[in-house]
């Protein structure tokens, strides 16, 4: 009676149509609901330990679901966590080693020597299809999450977090140029970026690499130094007194004033660039974010490279005495690799110290938005050794959930500028400081609501 009852587990083997249909069926079962074939046709312990693993991989998934669509803030602190990384990696790896086995089983209950001839290489090419895409990206999964937890580990820091200054976050943005004529590293782009905690709205300030005179924040280690601004009285130790030599001054003339610096995942010629753009801002500012401008071209081929609107033409130089032309970048859009970003980003004949500033900007925010999970999932190895390479940050690792959270809503608003020029009132020889922080606070407060009327 159980044989006649239960055709799944005890088909008519001699019937090439009654095995052609069941062994679809188990097929299919298997793909919808895995460790069911064997429940039903096979040994039925494995199957209710697959269907246990299955369940319990669904259940899992709508909870992460469920946690990302009401409180993205945790899921996305959870999975920038090394602990959470390495549950969802064993997660995955672990379900991938069960689909394999309970897919090899299906393919031994289907018994394909007893369905029809035109079927057989159609069920096992379809299911040994199904299993290589489920065990490969389970697989992957599981790769993208040990490696994003030592790309994290060796980025971010272990750290304190810190609470936002009137309601914003400010992170001292430096793009790092170490030319083979230079004493160390010497940043060839300084911005600092301001970001409401709430709404994720960003203002750039790009500030200006040839500021003289340049104020320290009050109390810092090169304020009691130069109190009258960067090389005011007696000149500075470096060949030129400007912005961008700062850096230079506290990490090889002056490491002594900063020797927690190191310790703190950060050197001595950030936190003297810090203490500088807090000095010209009047802004507290929590993060550094040092990106290596060489190390950038392998970040943008690593993504399948950048587009970029070319607003007017552009040089490529020769080499790097900027002073000959290889080519020109013709207005219109332009697809560029990292070497050719990374002229477009530095090109300096013909051009002033504010067009580069400008096409820096454009650079960064236009790398920003092509910069999709899609793709830096599809990229992520070449990304994660780039960004090895590119990217030096105090930012700790524990607030990277926050701040992932708060740059997609950053990635929905226009990022807004404060520009730093003559046409503004900054003669970089001369700057006039309370102007500056003038236009910065101007840029940075609420928009005014009107009275209530009374």
């Amino acid at each position: 009676m159980s044989q006649i009852t239960n055709p799944i587990r005890y088909p008519d083997t001699g019937s090439t149509q009654t095995m052609t249909k069941r062994a679809w069926w188990l097929v299919v079962l298997n793909v919808a609901l895995p460790g069911s074939v064997q429940v039903l046709a096979g040994n039925r312990r494995l199957g209710r330990f697959g269907l246990g693993a299955t369940l319990a991989f669904v259940a899992l998934a709508i909870v992460t679901l469920v946690v990302y669509k009401l409180w993205p803030e945790v899921f996305l602190s959870i999975f920038t966590s090394n602990l959470g990384l390495w549950a969802a990696a064993l997660a995955l790896a672990f379900y991938a080693v069960v689909w394999l086995m309970l897919t090899l089983d299906t393919l031994r209950l289907v018994r394909l020597v007893r369905a029809g001839p035109r079927a057989r290489p159609i069920i096992a090419v379809l299911t040994t299809a199904v299993m290589v895409l489920v065990c490969g990206t389970a697989g992957y999964g599981a790769y993208v999450a040990t490696t994003a937890s030592g790309f994290l580990s060796d980025v971010f820091v272990a750290g304190p977090t810190e609470p936002p200054v009137d309601g914003r976050y400010n992170v001292l943005l430096l793009g790092g140029d170490a030319g083979a004529d230079r004493d160390g590293l010497r940043p060839d782009s300084i911005s600092v970026v301001s970001v409401d905690a709430t709404t994720g709205q960003a203002t750039m300030i790009s500030l200006p690499r040839n500021l003289e005179d340049v104020p320290f924040s009050a109390g810092s280690a090169l304020g009691a130094l130069y109190p009258d601004g960067y090389g005011a009285i007696d000149g500075c130790d470096t060949d030129a007194c400007i912005l961008n030599s700062i850096y230079t001054e506290g990490e090889i003339k002056r490491p002594f004033l900063y020797p927690d610096a190191v310790a703190q995942g950060s050197s001595p010629g950030i936190e003297a660039t810090k203490e500088a753009a807090q000095g010209i801002t009047g802004l507290e500012i929590q993060y550094f974010v040092l990106i290596d401008m060489q190390g950038f071209s392998d970040l943008v081929d690593a993504l399948g490279g950048v587009d970029i609107d070319v607003q007017s033409r552009v040089p490529v130089h020769k080499d790097e005495s900027f002073t000959s032309v290889a080519f020109w970048f013709e207005p219109g859009m332009q697809h560029m690799d990292g070497y050719h970003a990374l002229w477009f980003a530095r090109s300096r004949h013909g051009t002033s110290d504010y067009d580069r500033i400008n096409r820096q900007r454009q650079l960064q925010e236009a790398l920003l938005a092509q910069a999709s999970p899609a793709n830096v999932l599809t990229q992520f190895q070449g990304v994660a050794k780039a960004g090895r390479e590119v990217v030096k940050t105090d930012v700790p690792q524990g607030m990277l959930g926050y701040f992932v959270n708060l740059a997609s809503k950053t990635k929905t608003l226009p990022i807004e500028g404060v520009a730093l020029t003559p046409d503004n009132g900054v003669d970089p020889e001369n700057p006039d400081y309370a102007n500056i922080t003038a236009l910065i606070d101007a840029a940075l407060a609420p928009p005014a609501t009107d009275a209530p009327a009374q």
